[in-house]
């Protein structure tokens, strides 16, 4: 009895011992979300890529649609999903605000939102907003355009009247005129341009960020591999993209419930050729934040440059190119 107490207490021991080492079990499934304003997303939902992918290990995909980046990086923050489409300076905000997210991949570099307004509205530049609706939603792209246009007329977002609503509603309340102007995105942009007669009145590419794909900082530290294969897979779709565009653009269609028409003209201001994180679009997240900071969207105190550097990670983009 004494040799078999002995024996239990060393197994507990060594049980102890080998537990902090033990290696992370896989999840049994990846959550990932695709939305209508990342072309390749769609491209990869509808191929089945990552699902052909994970097969042999027994994980399976489950899709979430984002309507903006502001959801895709609350889902993120909220653990309900593992990898989420944004605008790369809107992931900056988020994660200011502690959402703990990695920036680990470029899924577009787009032209994907401009000041937009009826013909009629009297309003031709920026500086006219003064006093102005301005339908926009909180903490995208367009709501940093937004408030780095005006900050070049020296207005800030307390000079216009911010209606806040989602993408397509806000498009909804310029076609009613429930609004003087609009923060649009595509491809609801393309399409209050070709069927509503909608004008882009304020356009600079330089002030939209790129589409950033974030993962969730404890998903990558856990799981490396599966992030490698999720990028393999999202650059197996970006491939497809641009080997079929007429296929690209009828499931975009499909997805966002929009004419073809529409939809190219949505791709005629997307670039989802591949190119891997840059020093420019460090750079260009960091310029965003200083703007951010400046216009008091984020604290004045923050270190955008440390904060930058938190946010990208370009290990797993950079085994894409070797």
């Amino acid at each position: 009895m004494f040799l078999t107490r002995r024996a239990a207490v060393l197994g507990l021991a060594l049980a102890a011992l080998v537990t902090p080492f033990r290696a992370h079990a896989a999840p049994s499934e990846i959550r990932l979300d695709w939305a209508t304003y990342s072309p390749v997303s769609v491209a990869l939902k509808e191929n089945g890529f990552l699902e052909k992918a994970l097969e042999p290990q027994g994980i399976s995909v489950r899709w979430v649609q984002s309507l903006g980046s502001n959801k895709a990086l609350e889902f993120l923050n909220a653990g309900s999903l593992d990898f989420g489409s944004s605008a790369s300076a809107a992931a900056l905000i988020a994660r200011v605000n502690g959402n703990p997210i990695k920036s680990i991949y470029v899924y577009s570099r787009a032209e994907w939102t401009a000041l937009v307004t009826k013909p009629d509205s009297g309003i031709a530049s920026v500086a006219d907003l003064k006093g102005k609706r301005v339908a926009v939603t909180r903490g995208t792209d367009p709501h940093i355009f937004l408030i780095r246009a005006l900050a070049r007329e020296k207005l800030t977002d307390k000079d216009v009247k911010l209606v806040l609503l989602q993408h397509a509603d806000g498009r909804l309340a310029l076609q009613r005129g429930d609004v003087d102007a609009w923060m649009g995105l595509d491809p609801m942009m393309a399409s209050a341009e070709l069927q509503d007669g909608a004008k882009l009145v304020y356009r600079d590419p330089s002030l939209n960020s790129w589409g950033a794909l974030n993962v969730r900082q404890a998903f990558a530290a856990e799981n490396p591999a599966l992030v490698d294969t999720v990028l393999k897979a999202y650059d197996q779709a970006r491939t497809w993209s641009l080997e079929h565009p007429k296929e690209l653009n009828a499931l975009l269609a499909k997805a966002a419930k929009l004419p073809e028409d529409v939809v190219a003209r949505q791709l005629e201001r997307t670039t989802i050729k591949y190119t891997p994180i840059g020093d420019g679009d460090v750079k260009a997240v960091a310029a965003a934040g200083e703007a951010l900071a400046q216009a008091g969207v984020i604290p004045t105190e923050t270190d955008v440059t440390k904060v930058t550097g938190d946010l990208i990670d370009r290990a797993f983009d950079a085994k894409l190119t070797n």
